[in-house]
């Protein structure tokens, strides 16, 4: 007879074993022996560092920026005075904060009337105080005096409406200003160290024209 191989019988399907899912589940280890981080946590910290560095260079520029043109707008168009004295009461009081055109005088003359700040002329620094304002009061090539309490331009009085009444001008001989230069006299003619003292200032010199005062906030006013 011949020898037939016998079948076993088939029986119930055996569960996986456990161990063997864990080791399916688990990321394959990285050379080493070491197992790999998960991929999604490799992308994501690169790409908050970056945004993080991305933000700083942003606000460093942003300041850079304002920075220069802060700078930009001091030197050429703006800046803000304040005064230290009372030469320009009742007008400017002392601690007054104003604001001065740089570019006035760039487009057209300096006109009589006109309230400006220039260098101080040497010997007239006082403490800090670099720079004065007053206000324009005789033009380049007008003779200029004061007579009888009141000032003369060219032989005709001056009419001064920015003056308190009763305030007089006097201690000013006859003076022809340079064809580069404005005479320049305070509000406050008796408390004023001026042109009276230290004679025209050259246009050059004048720095701006005061045309908004800034403080107090009660007394903000165009000039």
């Amino acid at each position: 007879m011949t020898e037939v191989d016998a079948a076993s019988p088939a029986g119930p399907p055996r569960p996986p074993d456990a161990e063997a899912e864990q080791a399916l589940a688990a990321p394959a280890p990285a050379a080493g022996g070491e197992p790999a981080a998960p991929p999604s946590r490799r992308r994501t910290e690169p790409k908050r560092s970056r945004k993080g560095t991305r933000q700083f260079l942003e606000w460093l520029l942003l300041i850079a920026a304002a920075l220069g043109i802060a700078l930009l707008i001091k030197a050429f168009l703006f800046q803000a005075f304040y005064i230290p004295s009372e030469s320009m009461v009742p007008t400017l009081l002392r601690n007054d904060r104003v604001l001065v055109n740089k570019l006035s005088y760039r487009l057209h003359d300096v006109h009589r009337g006109d309230i400006v700040v220039f260098e101080a002329p040497e010997g007239q620094e006082q403490d800090d105080v670099k720079d004065l304002v007053k206000r324009v009061i005789g033009l380049p090539g007008e003779q200029i005096e004061a007579r009888d309490g009141r000032v003369y331009i060219d032989g005709e009085p001056l009419e001064e409406d920015y003056l308190p009444p009763g305030t007089v001008s006097e201690n000013l001989p006859l003076t022809t200003v340079p064809a580069d230069a404005v005479f320049v006299m305070g509000d406050n003619r008796s408390q004023s160290r001026d042109s009276r003292v230290f004679g025209p200032i050259p246009t050059d010199d004048i720095v701006g024209r005061v045309f908004v005062r800034i403080w107090p906030p009660s007394r903000i006013s165009l000039m």
